[in-house]
């Protein structure tokens, strides 16, 4: 079933500015929030599409993804962000949008008993990860090390006695529309409701300590430099039963390749052949980002031809194909030679055949080049 657009469901259009989105956003969370519509599915569901929603159009990066391609900018493995349709977590939205739930509330909140505690998580790490060619166009699972805060053995906690366990305080203020009561974080806790009661030695003062973690990636097949993947959990823990960690965003970086230039999903390739062998044609065995391939070099190829490769190039990351392997042909000039072949050389100079003469079948750079890019 094709996802719904997200435009469509906070009713703006694709011109909003992010004070629109995010006003557009709270109107909705406000309208299907769970407290308001308790044990109401359809509330719900349209609660967690309004999250998502706004997940993506309310971060500049991802919206400029979405505006191009869509849903399907967000379909892959480790996609990059969004919280991938319907099963979405409550607890990640309250912990994620604490902007638009708590500090100004929703005028009074939506009945004191039925208040939501707020789950604290755990900061965000980040690393980077360096991958060659030849990884990038398979995708791989890539194991790395990562030190991240978790809690320590024996830490324990009880009821934060500011807030009495909610993890909510509640403020009230008079205006010229009479009191309003707003639900604020608590400080003495940070919303977790709990407090460390004791801590074993060797962890800090949230009961936390360093620990040397492997962690299992997986990256899809044609990620391109720059791209930030996202391993949900793997970041540092916070302190409290009820708690969640933070996420561990992996930055892609693409190492060199000594011979091959990547341009988008195309791979690009110098081969130089001697004067003879463009003459006389001959094959040669070619290292593609996939493995060898054997190619034919026909007699009389002239230098900048370009053979094409479909398909031996590298997979879009966006699940449009796979791109080509461009072969640049490059006739290598003999630059230095003995008197029996400088006497051949100047035999030739006259031989209609050594004489350029180029048909319409012979292509100039540029139309070569506009041919490449088409």
């Amino acid at each position: 079933m094709a996802k719904q657009d997200f435009y469509e469901i906070l009713g703006i259009s694709k011109s909003a500015s992010q004070s629109e989105i995010k006003k557009a956003y709270r109107k909705m969370a406000i309208k299907y929030h769970p407290d308001k519509n308790p044990d109401d599915k359809t509330a719900e569901e349209n609660f967690k599409k309004a999250a998502e929603a706004y997940e993506i159009l309310s971060d500049e990066n991802k919206k400029a993804r979405y505006d191009q391609y869509g849903h399907a900018a967000f379909d892959g493995p480790q996609g990059g962000g969004g919280f991938g349709g319907g099963g979405m977590n409550m607890d990640d939205i309250f912990s994620q949008f604490g902007d638009i739930f708590g500090g100004g509330g929703f005028g009074g909140g939506f009945g004191g008993g039925g208040q939501r505690q707020a789950r604290v998580k755990g900061s965000n790490m980040r690393i980077r990860v360096k991958l060659t060619l030849e990884e990038i166009a398979k995708g791989l699972e890539k194991k790395v090390k990562v030190r991240r805060k978790v809690q320590a053995d024996g830490v324990t906690y009880k009821t934060c006695s500011t807030c009495n366990g909610s993890g909510q305080v509640m403020r009230v203020t008079n205006t010229i529309l009479g009191r309003m009561q707003t639900a604020a974080t608590c400080t003495t806790c940070s919303g977790a409701g709990e407090i460390i009661s004791s801590k074993p030695n060797g962890s800090d003062a949230q009961g936390l300590v360093v620990k040397e973690e492997t962690v299992s990636i997986n990256i899809p097949a044609g990620v391109t430099e720059g791209v930030q993947l996202k391993v949900g959990g793997k970041g540092n823990e916070a302190p409290g039963k009820n708690s969640i960690p933070g996420d561990l965003l992996v930055l892609i970086e693409e190492i060199s390749h000594e011979k091959l230039k990547r341009e988008g999903t195309n791979i690009h390739y110098d081969l130089y052949v001697n004067f003879s062998e463009a003459v006389l044609g001959t094959s040669k065995e070619v290292e593609t980002v996939t493995g060898k391939v054997k190619i034919k070099i026909d007699a009389g190829t002239q230098s900048g031809k370009i053979l094409r490769l479909k398909g031996k190039g590298l997979p879009s990351i966006e699940r449009y194909g796979t791109g080509d392997f461009l072969i640049h042909i490059n006739v290598w000039t003999p630059q230095e030679l003995n008197k029996e072949q400088r006497n051949f050389f100047e035999n030739m100079l006259e031989d209609e055949n050594f004489s350029p003469n180029p048909n319409t079948s012979d292509k100039s750079f540029f139309e070569k080049v506009k041919d490449m890019f088409s």
